[in-house]
């Protein structure tokens, strides 16, 4: 199969299967890479939607390292999925998550491809091994599961198993490498994969201090952002302790703060969704949203997200650019 694949940099045309807000924001983002889109989605509102969703996108597009030519129009929308990935060189799979509509999805579309066309899915809850079981040749199939909004955040987690060809997954990092996303590879399944468990554990501490009122909603949630969040967006946290052992190593900072950490560890909460919490947390939020709506908070996040990203990207150019330069004598 993978002797007729074509190689990630002369893919041309994609297909987007599943028009929700995943999809939409998987097809603006294909198309400012400069990729033709085909989309396929059973809601009769799908194009109205999507076409809506790359309008709003595109300024931001803009802004970050749009390829030249891209056009938002080049874009169709099918209601059958077989139709839609007839004349691709890659599918990218959002339809619901529930095993049945997806095993549905891929026998429709199985024999419709090209012959070494892989098919990735956004899958945030299902086994890699649930959604194979529907295919014939399961080889080309993988999980590339991003972090919301893609069109934005760069983060795609990359999982296959001992049914997915390895070149799938190379040839997968080269395709997303070439759209401008970082991708990590899971080397064994878990539920929420890495970065949905990271970000779980995160909030369920942040809901704890909240309903053992140790602080408002909206200043834990300062914390996280005028605090580690800020670093976090610059280095992982296991760089960030090595760094804070003032070059002594991270085995030295964790001797060091090793007692600290075990009793903040020991203190954690582990909360439950319920009823009463969602509400008290629903409670804090709308005092924000009382003060900014739901579109200007959005349109908020998707500014600073943009300023960050060129941050990096200017930090990281200047570094290479550092980096070249002969020493000094």
């Amino acid at each position: 199969m993978a002797n007729d694949r074509v190689t990630p940099d002369r893919v041309q045309q994609v297909a987007v299967l599943g028009a929700g807000t995943i999809g939409a924001s998987w097809s603006a983002l294909f198309l400012a890479r400069g990729l033709a889109v085909n989309v396929h989605d059973v809601s009769p509102e799908a194009e109205r939607y999507v076409r809506s969703y790359v309008e709003n996108a595109w300024p931001a597009l803009e802004r970050l390292n749009m390829a030249e030519g891209a056009d938002p129009e080049r874009i169709r929308f099918f209601s059958d999925p077989a139709g839609a990935v007839g004349d691709v060189q890659f599918v990218q799979e959002n339809v619901p998550e529930r095993l049945d509509i997806k095993h549905r999805t891929y026998r429709a579309i199985e024999a419709a491809m090209a012959p070494g066309t892989i098919i990735a899915s956004s899958a945030s809850g299902l086994l890699v091994r649930e959604m194979q079981s529907a295919f014939e040749d399961p080889s080309r199939f993988l999980l590339a599961h991003p972090f919301n909004p893609p069109h934005l955040i760069p983060l795609v987690e990359l999982l296959g198993n001992e049914l997915t060809e390895s070149e799938a997954v190379t040839w997968a990092e080269g395709f997303y490498a070439r759209c401008g996303k970082i991708t990590i590879q899971l080397h064994k399944e878990v539920p929420g994969h890495v970065a949905n468990r990271l970000q779980a554990a995160l909030w369920r501490e942040a809901i704890h201090l909240v309903t053992e009122g140790v602080a408002s909603v909206e200043d834990v949630d300062k914390a996280v952002v005028y605090g580690p969040g800020l670093r976090w967006a610059i280095m992982g946290p296991h760089m960030l302790f090595n760094l804070g052992s003032g070059g002594n190593g991270l085995e030295v900072f964790c001797d060091r703060y090793r007692d600290s950490f075990h009793r903040w560890w020991d203190s954690l909460g582990s909360p439950q969704l319920s009823p009463d919490v969602a509400r008290t947390l629903a409670q804090g939020v709308r005092l924000e949203e009382a003060q900014r709506d739901f579109r200007a908070l959005a349109a908020e996040r998707d500014e600073k997200l943009i300023s960050v990203l060129n941050a990096l990207a200017g930090e990281k150019e200047g570094h290479s650019a550092r980096s070249s330069r002969s020493p000094a004598v």
